[in-house]
């Protein structure tokens, strides 16, 4: 399968465990098929390591603490009382870019249009599709082209605030989540109870640190509410961010001679959904079709305009938009309560969820407060 233990074994792979011994976290490195702790003063956060300038020679010179195997820990319980991997950051800003690829681009103007009636969305999908085509597909955003694009489109009578920050100079930048609220794998992942049309959004995330340099990369779940969203824009933060709505992991793979942003460029991802009813979905994300390159994105969010003292993980969007029917003809794909999401890349590795209402997921208690106060009563501050 893509992205199996065997990946781990090429490149720099950090991350997070919960320690229940010291009742907190630790940061860890990936060599030989084991797990290390390496921890220190030095590097008391994810954060801190990322900041250093070279965070691959680093962790590769600390010898760190045995915790157990990657096998172990990826098919583990997520249990306080056991180790168990969190989500591999922590007081980074957990930024997102959404439309960044025609496809997805095209069922975000569905959306908007069906004002989060899925009923409607065939419908007007065929009427879109019928008047723009392919030709958003190689467009790029921002350019002289896209902007005669855009003229267009205004006459014919689609034009959207989602094909503006699609096809315009502007890319959508947005909070995902709160600092230390995102799950890791084989946590839960969350649904607000309102919401009866949402998916899984399967993308790539980028690790940056405070002066904008892309350290690394990892795997992302952006779950996406589809109706919140699709009734008003102005409801983005109420679909985007909510109990366990953000799921990253399971590992950072650091940029170093093995992985570089070229494969960030050129990564395709798979997506697998497995209900408890048996249905099961394939998708793909190729993020060779986005829209804007990777470090455009990344000046879009950090610069004199926004700093981030912490750094911050930036996912890029998704080419994944679902239009297969569960059950019912012509209302599309939605989650059901026990679907298990996995994302995977043969780089990366899998990030691997189970869905459930954000109302019933584990309550996210650890912020930066605790943290804080664990790791002084530690001596790791």
């Amino acid at each position: 399968m893509t992205g199996d233990i065997d990946t781990f074994n090429t490149g720099t792979f950090v991350g997070r465990i919960w320690r229940p011994e010291a009742k907190g976290p630790a940061v860890v490195v990936v060599r030989d098929g084991n797990v290390y702790d390496v921890t220190s003063k030095d590097i008391p956060t994810m954060s801190d390591l990322l900041e250093r300038d070279d965070p691959v020679a680093y962790v590769r010179s600390q010898t760190g603490a045995a915790v157990g195997s990657v096998g172990a820990l990826l098919s583990g319980p997520i249990d306080r009382s056991v180790v168990h991997l969190l989500a591999p950051i922590d007081l980074q800003a957990v930024k997102a870019c959404g439309v960044t690829f025609a496809r997805s681009m095209l069922e975000r103007v569905i959306e908007e249009r069906a004002a989060g009636n899925p009923e409607l969305a065939q419908t007007i999908r065929g009427r879109v599709t019928a008047i723009i085509g392919d030709s958003l597909r190689n467009l790029k955003a921002g350019s002289a082209e896209a902007a005669k694009v855009k003229s267009a489109l205004i006459e014919e009578g689609v034009w959207s605030q989602y094909l503006e920050v699609g096809i315009g100079p502007d890319a959508e930048v947005f909070s995902k989540a709160q600092v230390m609220s995102s799950v890791g794998h084989g946590g839960d992942v969350g649904l607000h109870p309102i919401s009866k049309w949402n998916n899984p959004e399967p993308e790539i995330v980028l690790a940056v640190d405070s002066r904008g340099r892309v350290k690394g990369a990892t795997l992302g779940n952006d779950v996406n509410l589809r109706d919140v969203e699709g009734r008003s824009a102005l409801l983005l933060g109420k679909a985007k961010d909510n109990n366990a709505s953000c799921s990253i992991g399971p590992f950072i793979r650091l940029f170093d001679e093995t992985y570089s942003l070229d494969d960030v460029r050129n990564a395709d991802l798979a997506l697998k959904v497995e209900g408890e009813d048996g249905f099961v979905l394939h998708g793909k994300s190729s993020m060779k079709e986005i829209s804007r390159d990777p470090l455009e994105l990344v000046s879009q969010t950090i610069g004199r305009h926004h700093q981030y003292p912490d750094g911050f993980v930036l996912f890029m969007g998704t080419l994944f938009a679902p239009v297969e029917d569960r059950g019912v003809p012509g209302q599309g794909f939605t989650h059901k309560i026990g679907d298990i999401v996995t994302i995977s890349n043969e780089k990366l590795g899998a990030l691997r969820n189970r869905v459930l209402l954000s109302t019933e997921c584990a309550p996210w208690e650890f912020g930066v407060s605790r943290l804080m106060r664990n790791l002084s009563s530690r001596g790791l501050l």
